[in-house]
């Protein structure tokens, strides 16, 4: 239920800078006072210093992100019409940039619905919800998600919640997993770039897949055909798949979970390329040094390890891990070969990735590195200037020659 509570937000005078700039947080430092009564997760007005109107957001003193603005106009008040205008932009937005078998529906922030995230695999929906006042109004947001794909032709079987983070704790929400829905079978079978795939929305990492890649995995099928290709941190096989369909002639993908490492042998098998992909369960920082000692080289190095830092606090360490595991996945790579690297990680920033990769390069025994191209999370998971949190994906493809 969509609860106006009539409460006002009072900011500092010179505070609330990001949210000007079209940001959607006020943090709690940047509040100067709170008039009228209300609970948390209600909607609440955010106005300036001078009561010059700045939005509509839910509040929740258990956050220091106090408020996450909805609306930033006087007229558009929270409403189940707003929330249905929201979804339905969402959608023609993703109609218009990806295919939309299985995608990321709403991106929080992105898609002016913070806090939370509803991905798409084929029929299913899986949703994540990070802030008390978006998880109130899951019912309306979910109905009208309903709604407008309905226009479109596609009927929704199931629904299941992922909301595992404990960013929930800081919200005052417990963790919840479980359906939203009549329970249903909860492998669901998706095809991306040609490749078919389980997805077990209910025990799989994050929703269950990792969609923002979906472009950076078809744009390694041109380097992989004839190639022998290693994959690193392969989890259900995603990237090794793909370099096999586009023609590969060898892959070999590790990740140290075993229970990613069945589902990426029963994917392999799923599209009979079980012949071709070799699936190993092992440590990378320990496998890579191996395969150097063995003399090991390939065409295509591909790197797609988790998030190694989710706070500034930890960057420090993270950048020693990715400069180690860029450093090692360099030295496999034969000269004239690539080498497709990235980071998940919103607190590594572009800048600092890229000098990471070039010490990385010099401690491989200066490698020489000629970018071939820059990429980011796919148009799915869009970047909303002003809203920083959005952008996180860094995709490099380099190819990788020997000093000359």
């Amino acid at each position: 239920m969509i609860s106006i509570s009539g409460a006002q937000v009072k900011l500092i005078k010179g505070r609330g800078r990001s949210l000007k700039a079209g940001g959607a947080w006020v943090y709690d430092n940047e509040i100067d006072s709170v008039s009228g009564a209300y609970e948390n997760g209600d909607i609440v007005e955010v106005h300036d210093f001078d009561d010059y109107f700045m939005g509509w957001g839910f509040i929740n003193d258990n956050s220091k992100i106090r408020v996450r603005l909805l609306s930033r106009w006087r007229e558009d008040v929270p409403s189940e019409e707003l929330i249905e205008r929201r979804v339905r932009v969402a959608w023609e937005y993703r109609k218009s940039v990806i295919d939309t078998s299985s995608c990321r529906l709403i991106f929080g922030e992105a898609d002016f619905l913070p806090g939370l995230v509803i991905d798409k695999f084929s029929d299913v929906l899986v949703v994540e919800s990070l802030a008390l006042g978006i998880d109130r109004l899951k019912p309306e947001i979910l109905a009208a998600v309903r709604k407008v794909l309905s226009e479109d032709g596609i009927s929704i079987r199931g629904i299941y919640e992922r909301s595992e983070a404990r960013v929930r704790l800081k919200e005052g929400m417990e963790p919840f997993c479980g359906f939203l829905s009549e329970p249903f079978d909860t492998n669901v079978e998706i095809e991306e770039n040609g490749v078919r795939f389980l997805v077990d929305v209910a025990e799989g990492q994050k929703t269950g897949y990792f969609l923002d890649q979906k472009e950076n995995r078809r744009a390694i099928h041109r380097l992989c055909r004839g190639k022998r290709v290693l994959d690193c941190f392969t989890h259900t096989g995603t990237f090794a798949l793909n370099a096999a369909a586009a023609g590969a002639a060898e892959v070999t993908a590790a990740d140290i979970s075993e229970t990613a490492i069945e589902r990426a042998r029963e994917n392999a098998e799923l599209n009979g390329l079980s012949d071709k992909v070799r699936f190993i369960c092992e440590d990378v920082f320990e496998l890579l040094p191996e395969l150097e000692k063995k003399g090991e080289r390939y065409d295509v190095v591909i790197l797609d390890p988790p998030a190694f830092t989710k706070s500034r606090e930890t960057v420090k360490q993270a950048v020693k891990g990715y400069r180690d595991i860029n450093m090692r996945g360099l030295r496999l790579v034969k000269d004239g070969g690539f080498l497709a690297t990235c980071s998940c990680s919103h607190f590594l920033t572009p800048e600092l990735m890229e000098k990471t990769i070039r010490e990385a390069a010099n401690g491989a025994g200066h490698r020489r590195l000629r970018q071939v191209e820059f990429r980011q999370q796919a148009p799915d998971h869009p970047i909303l200037w002003a809203a920083d949190e959005s952008y996180y994906l860094k995709f490099y493809v380099f190819q990788v020659c020997d000093e000359l």
